[in-house]
């Protein structure tokens, strides 16, 4: 039995199979990346003899090259071939984190995260055509799970790694990270290879057709971004995840640094903690895709940064015991991770017909830039103010998400839904 999913690909359902898994992996490896840093920053500021903000600066810039590069990731995916595109993704993500575990200075961290931030910028371009092309609709929405699960044990992986080697005598934070990167390595050559040889070109190949443009090139980058900031609505809900990203990735940079400091809990509990974080979010961003589809996604987004702002506020006030601070903190995963189906819906409700690729691609940039400012902004706070003034910043950035949510979103959303009603 086959089933068409696009014009011009056949799928039989063992090649599904194959591609969901392969990519969900892939989403597994990248996200492991992306939290590389966090739970060993106690132990790096030590090592390189550096401060909290320029390893912030470190995972900053790597973020930063993450978003830059998206677009030239989703070009080369586009317009010439997915599996080159995956595949000098997951290569260039594990040479980064090799460096990283090597640098013997923070320069040479700086540039292992900068590597790594360039490779793991090409798997979502990669990954969503593929998925997206190799599943039949009526089951495109279970390969989304299987990919979004293998993304969230992905960032819980890091924190058990390292704990679990810095336990072993003789062996510390750079064995943990080359791990990683080691595996990660492995894995790129093998999907890589899995699909050049056994995944049909029909589905790696390109969904558009090249075509030259005769106009010069700063023609084009013009014509790009007014194509870019024609929804405000789009751009209202690209702002509101700017300002999520930040909070979020301020509690996933310095939740360690919090917990050794301000609680005086050691490295592997904390690192513990973190992984309980991504653990209890991975099961909430289910619960969030339910309530989404029972109420709406604007009361589950306001709902989600409400329970985000207060539980973040309590932490900072260190008005409980530590083992309720524990608590918090995986409270606060799960709270967090029930926006994000929310924000999707929502995305995708307020574009305008045929502009859904590019709707996603702007709120894409207001995450990946929050992920850039938060780890050197709040990492600076922390050494001139403390960790417990940071986190409180970091609750002020989830009541300017909370206000956002209330005041400009859910108001394009009503605007939407109105003309919606009219058309019909």
């Amino acid at each position: 039995m086959t089933t068409r999913i696009r014009e011009g690909v056949e799928s039989v359902p063992g090649e599904t199979a194959l591609v969901v898994g392969l990519v969900s992996g892939s989403q597994f490896v990248n996200h492991a990346f992306l939290v590389l840093l966090p739970p060993i920053l106690p132990v790096l500021s030590r090592d390189l003899d550096v401060s909290l903000a320029l390893l912030g600066l470190a995972l900053g810039a790597g973020a930063l090259v993450n978003t830059l590069f998206q677009l030239p990731f989703g070009y080369l995916a586009d317009h010439y071939d997915r599996t080159i595109a995956l595949g000098l993704s997951s290569v260039l993500g594990a040479v980064g984190a090799l460096l990283t575990a090597l640098a013997p200075d923070f320069p040479t961290l700086v540039a292992g995260q900068v590597v790594l931030g360039i490779g793991v910028a090409g798997h979502h371009p990669s990954h969503y055509p593929l998925l997206t092309d190799v599943t039949a609709e009526d089951v495109r929405g279970r390969a989304f799970a299987v990919y979004n699960f293998g993304g969230s044990l992905g960032f819980a992986t890091p924190p058990v790694v390292v704990t679990a080697v810095v336990a072993v005598e003789g062996l510390n934070w750079r064995h943990a990270v080359g791990l990683l990167g080691a595996v990660g390595l492995l894995y790129a050559v093998v999907v890589t290879a899995v699909f050049a040889w056994r995944v049909d070109d029909a589905v790696t190949g390109p969904n558009v057709e090249r075509v030259a443009s005769t106009d010069p090139l700063p023609a084009r980058v013009r014509s790009g971004l007014r194509a870019l900031v024609a929804e405000p609505g789009i751009l209202a809900l690209a702002v509101l995840a700017l300002f999520a990203s930040t909070a979020n990735w301020g509690v996933t940079a310095y939740a360690v640094v919090f917990l050794t400091d301000a609680y005086g809990l050691s490295l592997g509990a904390a690192n513990l903690t973190l992984t309980g974080l991504f653990v209890v979010g991975a099961v909430a961003i289910l619960v969030g895709g339910s309530l989404t589809d029972r109420f709406g996604s604007s009361p589950v987004l306001l709902g989600s940064f409400v329970g985000f702002t207060a539980l973040v506020g309590l932490i900072a006030a260190q008005v409980v015991p530590a083992a309720v601070a524990v608590g918090l903190f995986l409270a606060l995963g799960g709270v967090r991770s029930m926006a994000g189906p929310a924000r999707d819906e929502l995305t995708e409700r307020l574009a305008a017909r045929g502009t859904v690729a590019k709707s996603f691609a702007v709120v894409t940039i207001g995450i990946m830039l929050g992920s850039a400012i938060a780890p050197p902004a709040f990492g600076y706070l922390i050494e001139r103010a403390g960790v417990q003034t940071a986190f409180f910043a970091v609750a002020g950035v989830g009541v300017l998400a909370t206000a956002v949510t209330a005041l400009v979103v859910a108001e394009f959303a009503g605007e939407r839904r109105a003309t919606a009603a009219a058309d019909d």
